[in-house]
């Protein structure tokens, strides 16, 4: 008796559905993909013909991946960052670090004033390196800081006025 109620529901539940009442659920006779599933191959096998389910290369998938989530430009801007060294030389690597990188601004600090004039005078170069490397339109401006000089501005807090100035005399 159980049986015949559970069965009675069935064709109720597919009459109310839409469909007839004893219609029975067609299999799938192609994949996904739009493939055959042939003698042998269930559904593990591709055909002859190329199918989303095909190996794809690694580059293609990650290029892919990069624009679909709109990460092209901060991953070219952290290839600017990774390879700066390589970019500007060793010399002119030793004194000066990326600071940041914001809506086409690269930051650069350079360890000295001398070294700061120095780059400044190597704007052209440095600006025609970097668009062979990323591209022309990711850096639109480069600013060269010189050191920051040191601050007595300890924690959160502090109150305006001369400062460690005032201790000296």
């Amino acid at each position: 008796m159980g049986e015949d109620a559970a069965a009675e529901a069935l064709r109720r539940a597919r009459e109310m559905a839409g469909g007839p009442a004893g219609a029975k659920k067609r299999r799938r006779t192609t994949e996904p993909g739009g493939l055959s599933a042939g003698p042998g191959l269930g559904n593990a096998g591709s055909g002859a013909r190329p199918s989303a389910r095909d190996p794809q290369r690694v580059g293609d998938v990650a290029d892919a991946l990069l624009e679909d989530r709109g990460w092209r430009e901060q991953v070219e801007v952290a290839n600017v960052v990774g390879r700066w060294r390589a970019i500007v030389g060793d010399a002119v690597a030793d004194h000066t670090t990326v600071e940041r990188f914001e809506e086409g601004t690269l930051v650069v600090r350079a360890s000295s004033t001398a070294w700061a004039t120095q780059v400044k005078l190597l704007l052209g170069q440095l600006r025609q390196r970097i668009a062979a490397e990323v591209g022309p339109d990711l850096v639109t401006e480069i600013v060269i800081l010189g050191p920051a000089g040191p601050t007595w501005k300890h924690g959160l807090r502090s109150v305006r006025g001369r400062g460690p100035r005032d201790t000296y005399g």
